[in-house]
């Protein structure tokens, strides 16, 4: 079983003729995680404290008409994570938060993940905002010396994070604990104070050698690379695809790697083969480009995917 650890909230997202509406939409980066690896068909978890209120009921609901197991959701009467979405001219979305004392990041220390848990993934502001994100680093490092694969997707928020320094020394305790780093090339540059692809790429192979077995750069319609402590450096091509939004399009690549991973019984990154290493970023591309396709995000489910073959 996958267990995704971190924020559900609600992006309220451009509507109407003109985009002078915002609609609702349930969300957050560690929750569309969940949702896309579930409807990819991996038994998946979801790991977080969720309000009582309305929209906390609404995003309960849409985990379990998706098949996520929801037994680690914890409740709490705090009001849920609200996130502005502003959309770019090239359909790209930026965010403005609000998560002044909300349920998600007071949740509490599970313990030990249930029997079975085989990979945990977390990430973008359950890492950032406390107490919850000193919990989530608790989880990690815990189940990373129990042998479960651990994912780690920044999906860096860069206003929110007060100190930068030292967001990226925190980011840097994390790497001995993961074994799949993910991350877009706008946070790898964010991450390591660079703007040249060539420094990147630089800075992803500085970051295998502190921990991880793979690092996955998304670079958008540009593709997906992904290079392994082995030595591989394999790059798919983005699938092409009439854009609405880019809203859960990391977050799905993440579920269907995980997906893919889990499906394939794969524990150690380092032996994918070159072959491997192409089908797995072939299927995360191919599903992300089904959710950016759409509104909001709405991952595909295994079904649709393969419809798109």
């Amino acid at each position: 079983m996958i267990v995704s650890g971190g924020e559900a909230l609600v992006d309220l997202v451009p509507a109407g003729p003109e985009g002078d509406l915002l609609a609702p939409r349930l969300g957050g980066g560690p929750y569309n995680v969940a949702l896309a690896a579930a409807r990819l068909g991996a038994p998946t978890a979801f790991l977080s404290r969720v309000s009582t209120d309305a929209f906390g009921d609404a995003l309960v609901r849409r985990l379990e008409a998706s098949g996520v197991d929801t037994s680690l959701v914890q409740r709490g009467p705090e009001p849920t994570t609200l996130a502005v979405v502003t959309l770019d001219d090239d359909s790209s979305a930026r965010y403005s938060f609000y998560t002044d004392g909300t349920a998600d990041r007071l949740v509490s220390d599970p313990g030990p993940l249930p029997e079975g848990t085989t990979a945990l993934s977390v990430g973008t502001l359950g890492m950032v905002l406390e107490p919850g994100a000193s919990v989530y680093e608790t989880v990690l490092r815990r189940e990373h010396e129990r042998g479960v694969l651990t994912a780690v997707d920044p999906n860096v928020r860069a206003d929110m994070i007060a100190d930068p320094d030292a967001y990226r020394v925190r980011f840097s305790s994390w790497l001995p604990s993961v074994e799949l780093l993910k991350v877009s090339l706008d946070d790898a540059c964010w991450l390591a104070g660079v703007t040249d692809v060539a420094d990147v790429l630089a800075a992803a192979r500085s970051w295998l050698d502190a921990g991880p077995s793979a690092v996955v750069l998304t670079k958008g319609a540009e593709g997906v690379v992904l290079l392994t402590s082995s030595g591989l450096d394999v790059t798919v091509p983005g699938a092409t695809v009439e854009v609405v939004d880019t809203i859960g399009a990391g977050d799905t690549v993440q579920g269907a790697l995980l997906a893919w991973l889990v499906r394939n019984q794969v524990k150690d990154l380092s032996a994918l083969s070159e072959d491997d290493c192409r089908e797995l970023l072939t299927y995360a591309s191919r599903a992300a480009a089904v959710t950016v396709s759409r509104s909001g995000a709405e991952p595909p489910t295994e079904d649709e995917l393969q419809q798109c073959v």
